[in-house]
């Protein structure tokens, strides 16, 4: 197999893989019952095809996701880069404020982050709220500090907000975006995108394919376990209204990902990860991957050429450019 391409992720001068994994369905939790032994060969997997960025957070399974991580990297931790991010739990909806509300209170949220994972440091944290909230300058000065201490190496956002990441981004210093862009939601190219360009901002792409709807796998009967967050694609009229037409778009796309040579056969999710990762902007892609096959075919779609003009013209087609809807806010 051919050798995954790497990119400088923005500011930080880290040398990611332009493919990822994104461990939020490791440990179940919002994703239903999941395999932990399953789970750890899929990273076994992604270490075996030469990826080395692997993204979670101390909410993903209430932070079942981190310790598995962390149980992953014993005795090897010189082939990871680890993103995690903070900030989710205890929020105050009514108040729209985070529980990290003093500098301290950050710093020894992080910690908690560390002891996890079962390292001393991580290479890239980010802030979990995806909007700006009277925390934020908390945030980025916790974040400072810990990358002074050696505890951090780079600090982020997630959020598909601009006017949030540019606050955030307020001393030049922030490195990395994490943003929700797919064929299905193009609003990150709008404007976002080019920021992030401009200003040296490494962009990691969450939600490649659109919570599993680009991989071509549901049908307008499809029903989702009760743990599933995506039930309120069908729980709603309304939303039900937005999946259905989001399933639409996929059959449109479905000739196009067939339209290839044998030598380059290629699935719907394939098709998704190759336009993502098509966009000059856009460092890396972190699909989720709970079993070693899932992760394998990912890993194909990375090593597939940038998609072509004319594919491009298809897509815009179907989805405008800077058009479609947030599939998930952060």
């Amino acid at each position: 197999m051919s050798e995954l391409e790497k990119r400088t992720l923005g500011k930080s001068q880290l040398e990611v893989t332009r493919l990822g994994i994104g461990l939020w369905a490791a440990g179940g939790g919002q994703w239903g019952a999941t395999d932990d032994r399953e789970s750890l060969n899929a990273i076994d997997a992604a270490l075996e095809a030469g990826i080395n960025f692997f993204d979670t957070a101390d909410v993903y399974s209430d932070g079942r996701s981190e310790e598995l991580l962390g149980r992953a990297m014993k005795g090897r931790r010189d082939r990871f880069i680890v993103a995690t991010k903070i900030g989710w739990v205890n929020y105050d909806g009514e108040r729209g404020r985070t529980a990290y509300d003093t500098v301290e209170k950050l710093m020894a949220g992080v910690e908690t982050n560390l002891t996890r994972l079962q390292t001393d440091h991580v290479e890239v944290i980010q802030s979990h709220i995806d909007h700006r909230d009277p925390t934020m300058e908390v945030f980025v000065e916790g974040f400072q500090r810990l990358q002074d201490q050696g505890k951090v190496l780079a600090y982020g956002v997630s959020t598909s907000d601009l006017d949030y990441l540019k606050a955030f981004n307020g001393d030049g210093r922030c490195a990395t975006l994490q943003t929700d862009y797919s064929i299905l939601n193009r609003t990150a190219e709008a404007e976002i995108l080019t920021y992030c360009q401009q200003n040296d901002i490494g962009v990691i792409v969450r939600g490649p394919l659109a919570m599993g709807i680009l991989t071509g796998k549901f049908g307008p009967d499809v029903q989702f376990h009760d743990d599933d967050w995506r039930r309120r694609w069908i729980e709603t009229p309304e939303e039900r209204d937005i999946f259905m037409s989001d399933l639409a778009k996929v059959e449109r796309l479905r000739p196009l990902a067939k339209g290839r040579t044998l030598a380059q056969e290629r699935t719907l999710a394939q098709l998704a990860l190759q336009f993502v990762m098509s966009h000059p902007a856009v460092t890396l892609a972190i699909p989720g991957a709970k079993t070693e096959k899932q992760l394998r075919d990912n890993v194909k779609a990375a090593l597939l050429p940038p998609l072509t003009a004319e594919e491009m013209a298809t897509i815009d087609a179907i989805t405008p450019r800077g058009g479609g809807r947030k599939i998930w806010p952060a």
